[in-house]
């Protein structure tokens, strides 16, 4: 984020770091620097079965093509729900579409500062880890490994 020269790459309040398009210029040092190899910069439009699917093509934007991209954590989701009163991590509305969509339910969201929330009560309950936490960016996402020893 701090190598970011026009402050394009943010950490906002809730953690999650987001692009403004508005005043990325191309350099990609966002790509190189990131400790978790999260962004790529994106020179041509793929797709998952080579060509478009109608949902593919509706979402489909030529302005994201050669810019450098990311997990936007479905920020528009996350703010129109909390809008609305709702909290992620736990209103499916207010909550990235791939915590909703993981059958295995794998993925969780929440609210750290909140002890009764799901995922203080999942790092409570599993051993975990955070990526590169030694680097100091204060990453948000654990992963979870096992049961913790009781």
């Amino acid at each position: 984020m701090h190598v970011c020269p026009t402050t394009a790459t943010k950490k906002r309040a809730d953690g999650i770091v987001t692009i403004d398009y508005d005043l990325w210029i191309g350099c990609a040092y966002c790509a190189v620097a990131c400790p978790y190899q999260a962004r790529y910069k994106t020179q041509k439009a793929t797709f998952a079965y080579g060509r478009a699917t109608a949902s593919e093509a509706k979402r489909q934007d030529d302005a994201r093509l050669a810019v450098a991209t990311k997990c936007t954590f479905c920020v528009d989701r996350i703010d129109a729900g909390i809008e609305k009163g709702q909290r992620p991590g736990v209103d499916p509305e207010a909550t990235p579409a791939c915590v909703n969509a993981c059958i295995a339910g794998a993925l969780a969201l929440g609210d750290l500062d909140d002890g009764e929330s799901n995922v203080s009560r999942l790092l409570g309950e599993n051993q975990h880890f955070r990526m590169h936490e030694e680097l100091g960016t204060g990453p948000g996402f654990y992963y979870l490994w096992d049961k913790a020893a009781r």
